[in-house]
């Protein structure tokens, strides 16, 4: 399986009241980073079998987005598993449960995502990857410990296109 852990896009400011956080929708940038992110698994080819996410709303919103934008036709699942105060132990049900499956998209929060992408990659959660928000991470889970194939933020995604249109641009002499 090819595992898409993203976290959620920009959102704006957190909120003090936990019940109002949880209801805190992504702002006009966040949406632009879901397109982009989009647009980037969609040059890589990725194929979705299934898009998971929070129950909260930037979450819930971040998937709907890229499975909207990817031509994903399901519906998205919420997976208590993917909130922020979700375990290990949980995490790794949600993978046992959907374990046929090719292409999984996991949309959630920090610090419990960069955590589980830790101890996925490590086997004991040694390594600290910095997830920004909107970031990607692909990972085989093929492979004995899973192995991490890329991590791309939308700051990179942004450099990648900038450097393609740069490029792509037809050369002119100058006589």
């Amino acid at each position: 399986m090819n595992l898409y852990l993203m976290r959620h896009a920009d959102a704006g400011l957190p909120r003090e009241n936990p019940i109002l956080d949880s209801k805190r929708g992504l702002v006009k940038d966040g949406k632009d980073q879901c397109i982009l992110m989009a647009a980037l698994l969609s040059a890589f080819k990725v194929q979705i079998d299934v898009v998971l996410s929070s129950p909260l709303k930037r979450a819930l919103q971040t998937a709907q987005l890229v499975a909207t934008e990817l031509g994903y036709d399901g519906k998205v699942e919420i997976s208590p598993a993917l909130k922020m105060d979700a375990t290990y132990v949980d995490f790794q049900k949600m993978l046992a449960k959907y374990g046929e499956c090719e292409g999984v998209l996991a949309v959630g929060h920090n610090p419990t995502l960069f955590q589980f992408l830790g101890r996925l990659v490590t086997g004991n959660g040694g390594a600290n990857l910095r997830m920004r928000k909107g970031s990607v991470a692909r990972i085989d889970l093929e492979r004995h410990p899973p192995q991490l194939q890329w991590l791309i933020d939308p700051r990179m995604a942004r450099a990648i296109y900038a450097s393609v249109a740069k490029s792509s641009r037809p050369k002119t002499s100058r006589k």
